[in-house]
C-alpha cells in the first residue's frame, strides 16, 4: 500500500513542487491539497491520509492550530510533517509541542523530502535536528521535570530515551544496545506510556525540556 499524503500550503507553487516530487515515487500517493489549515480536519476525515505535510504559517489557521484540531478531531490521526522555511522558527517548535511528528525545510533536496515523508510515516525515528534540540533545551519546563521524575524510568528505558533523542530508529537502538528490535519496541512503548507521550517526538521534547537529555 502506498503512503498517502495530504499537502497543505497557501502557496500553489510549493504544493505543485511537493506533489511532483512525491508522486514520482512508486510508494507515495498525494491524495489531496489544501491552501489553509482551516480545511485540514475535514480533508483528513474524508481522505484518511497517512501523512499531512503542512505549512506552519498560513493566513486563516496556522499549522499549530491545525495540528491541534486534527489530533483532537480524529481517533487515529495521521502523522503530521511541518513544512517550513527556517528550522529554528519558534512556530515550528510550537507545532512539534502541539503534536506534529517532524519537520521539513521547503528548500530541502527532493531526496530529503521523500525521506522525510517515509520516515514520519514509519514512526520509528525522528526529524528533530540540532537547532530544534537546542531550542527544546532552552525551554526549561518544571512540568516536564516533574513528569520525568514521576515516570521513574528504568536504567534501560533511560538509555533508550537518550538514543531516541539522538534520532535513532528502533533498529539502530537495537544495534547500539545489542538488543532485539522487539525488545526495543517494548522499551519505547514503556517510555511513551510512563511519560504520557503520544509519540517519540513528544517524549523527546519532554526529555530535553526536563533536562534529562542535553543537546550536543
Amino acid at each position: 500500500m502506498p503512503i498517502t499524503v495530504l499537502l497543505v500550503d497557501d502557496e500553489p507553487l510549493v504544493r505543485a513542487g511537493l506533489r511532483a516530487i512525491l508522486e514520482a515515487q512508486p510508494d507515495i500517493e498525494v491524495v489531496g491539497e489544501a491552501a489553509d489549515g482551516a480545511a485540514v480536519l475535514p480533508l483528513v476525515r474524508s481522505l484518511g491520509p497517512d501523512v499531512v505535510a503542512m505549512d506552519v504559517r498560513m493566513p486563516l489557521l496556522d499549522g499549530i492550530e491545525a495540528t491541534r484540531s486534527v489530533l483532537r478531531g480524529v481517533p487515529a490521526p495521521p502523522k503530521i510533517l511541518v513544512v517550513t522555511t527556517f528550522e529554528n522558527d519558534e512556530y515550528v517548535y510550537d507545532a512539534l509541542r502541539a503534536g506534529a511528528d517532524g519537520f521539513l525545510l521547503k528548500r530541502a533536496h527532493p531526496s530529503e523530502i521523500v525521506h522525510a515523508v517515509r520516515l514520519v510515516a514509519q514512526g520509528e525515528s525522528l526529524l528533530f535536528p540540532t537547532a530544534l534540540r537546542a531550542m527544546a533545551a532552552s525551554h526549561g519546563n518544571p512540568r516536564a521535570r516533574e513528569a520525568m521524575e514521576r515516570a521513574a524510568l528504568t536504567g534501560r528505558e533511560g538509555e533508550v530515551l537518550r538514543l531516541m533523542a539522538r534520532g535513532l530508529s528502533n533498529a539502530e537502538i537495537a544495534a547500539e544496545l545489542v538488543l532485539g528490535t522487539e525488545t526495543v519496541k517494548s522499551h519505547v512503548s514503556a517510555v511513551l506510556a510512563k511519560l504520557g507521550a503520544r509519540d517519540r517526538t513528544q517524549a523527546v521534547i519532554a526529555a530535553y525540556e526536563s533536562g534529562f537529555v542535553s543537546p550536543g
